[in-house]
């Protein structure tokens, strides 16, 4: 029987962009992990965010294109349950050496974490219309 460390990196996959022996361990960490992970549970992310906006007074729907995604930052990060939230999202799928090399390095890993779930979440902003 496979471990659950074993479990989590299978299911998620490999590595998402260029890893090099001269990679920063923090770009290492995030083509390595933080990319899989994110793209894994996009459509988790999608929903918690579709959720929120709703919850928010569904202000969000009806703002323009590019209102949306200063909104979309905003949210991330001005919301500290939001962003809380988010980022236990990801957590949830770290093996135990990803979240021990995390803790060593929290702050700039998690301002890496949500830049890129910003991103990701921005550049789908059309898939939010629907909840209009």
């Amino acid at each position: 029987m496979k471990t659950k460390d074993e479990a989590i990196l299978e299911i998620r996959g490999t590595a998402i962009g260029n890893v090099f022996e001269t990679s920063s361990s923090e770009e290492k960490f995030q083509n390595q992990t933080l990319r899989p992970i994110l793209k894994f549970q996009n459509d988790l992310f999608l929903a918690v965010f579709r959720n929120y906006a709703t919850k928010q007074k569904s202000v969000f729907f009806s703002l323009t294109p590019d209102k949306k995604m200063h909104y979309i930052e905003t949210a991330i990060q001005r919301d500290i349950k939001f962003r809380n939230s988010l980022k236990g999202i990801v957590i949830g799928m770290f093996t135990l050496q990803e979240y021990e090399e995390y803790i060593q390095n929290s702050s700039n890993l998690n301002k890496r974490m949500m830049n890129l779930l910003i991103e990701r979440l921005k550049s789908q902003v059309q898939l939010f219309e629907e909840a209009a």
